[in-house]
């Protein structure tokens, strides 16, 4: 990976370097623990449930072009992993400035401090675009009342606040607002109807006993009954700030809390980042770090055309040596892509690379004598020779 920094360094620009970091998990197979394992339990990504894994982190510039990899342990704290890239960043990189894209699980505020600092210390300058993870999103319930958006222009949509001691711009869409309130109280909606079936059920219950002349025992424990299904569906719904059971009350009975309601649709649609970049528009900001799916887009290519995944090794530098060929597959990958969208090419990778495989070379042998060659070529794959810079084959 050195070695591939010092073939990158010349198309780093030294005057502005934005860097877009992010991680994903992979899932590993084996049940036995070495020494240093870094196969551990975790929350995987792909799965949306615990897995066995490792985590590996991608950096790459803007243009899409990946600088190094970093593999981490698959319960690693994703927050704990980003002062350590950064270092690594600034060591191969001779950049003077540096601007840091990353997602919502990488924010802390004092990883914010640390990473300052480090850049500081030799003359560089460390700027950073960070989205704002939802968990925090309550500290910042007083600035969105009073936040206003502008309506006209290239910054419509977007507004600017402070929080934390650095620049917090926020980006507003109102149709995908609109559409996230819509389904919030269209899932409360279908609960509230199953909870006022349940009444319905139990008032039936209560005059049938009433007019047979039974004790009304029974009502407590069809009571609990309902509070347990209901908790239950509220919980999967994930719901549980907004619809809250009374259990004081003698009967099944429950609540919306609207105040609760009113504050999660202040945050519908929106975007918050952080940042200390002084020079960037709101509206940069926002574009650049929308630009972060692009490091998405590589992790899909790493599971689906390089097959990162499922890993079968289980010694430590086996697993890094596997993720390292894969980065280096990444590399070669979006080398490509880079090198076909500058001559307008219309093909992807994926397909160049299933044209160019139809290739092949042939030996043959007639007696003593022995013939080489390869199969015709045809103009699409002359073409594409011609677009990567390439030599034909012979």
């Amino acid at each position: 990976e050195m070695e591939l920094a010092k073939q990158i360094r010349p198309l780093v620009d030294r005057d502005l370097a934005v860097v877009f970091y992010d991680l994903t998990t992979v899932r590993i197979h084996g049940e036995a623990a070495v020494e240093d394992d870094i196969r551990a339990y975790g929350m995987n990504k792909e799965l949306g449930g615990v897995a066995r894994q490792f985590v590996l982190g991608v950096v790459q510039t803007a243009e899409g072009l990946p600088l190094m990899h970093t593999v981490h342990p698959g319960n690693v704290a994703e927050t704990k992993t980003l002062q350590a890239m950064l270092s690594t960043v600034l060591q191969r990189f001779p950049v003077q400035r540096v601007i840091l894209v990353a997602d919502r699980g990488l924010l802390s505020l004092d990883n914010i401090g640390a990473l300052t600092a480090l850049a500081d210390q030799g003359g560089r300058r460390l700027e950073f675009i960070l989205a704002v993870p939802a968990r925090r999103y309550g500290e910042l319930v007083e600035t969105f009342r009073d936040i206003a958006f502008d309506a006209d222009g290239p910054g419509a949509g977007l507004a600017e606040a402070a929080f934390a001691g650095h620049r917090l711009i926020v980006a507003h869409d109102p149709l995908r607002a609109a559409e996230q309130g819509d389904r919030r109280r269209a899932r409360i909606a279908e609960l509230e109807a199953m909870a006022e079936t349940m009444v319905t059920k139990l008032d039936a219950q209560d005059a049938a006993r009433a007019t047979e002349a039974k004790a009304a025992r029974g009502r407590r424990a069809s009571d609990r009954g309902a509070y347990s299904r209901f908790t239950r569906a509220v919980a999967e719904a994930e719901l549980t700030r907004f619809l809250k059971a009374d259990f004081a009350a003698d009967r099944f009975s429950w609540s919306v809390d609207a105040d609760a309601l009113t504050e999660a649709e202040l945050f519908d649609g929106k975007l918050a980042l952080l940042t200390n970049a002084p020079d960037l528009t709101p509206a940069d900001a926002v574009a650049r770090y929308k630009a972060l799916a692009d490091i998405e887009r590589g992790f899909r290519v790493l599971k689906t055309d390089i097959e990162i995944a499922p890993v079968h090794h289980r010694l430590p530098d086996r697993i890094r040596a596997h993720a390292l060929i894969c980065f280096l597959a990444l590399t070669l990958y979006r080398v490509m892509r880079m090198r076909l969208k500058a001559k307008g090419h219309s093909a992807s990778p994926r397909t160049a690379l299933d044209m160019l495989a139809r290739i092949q070379q042939h030996t043959a042998h007639i007696g003593e004598r022995t013939f080489n060659g390869t199969s015709k070529t045809t103009p699409e794959q002359l073409d594409l020779f011609d677009a990567m810079s390439l030599p034909k084959p012979a």
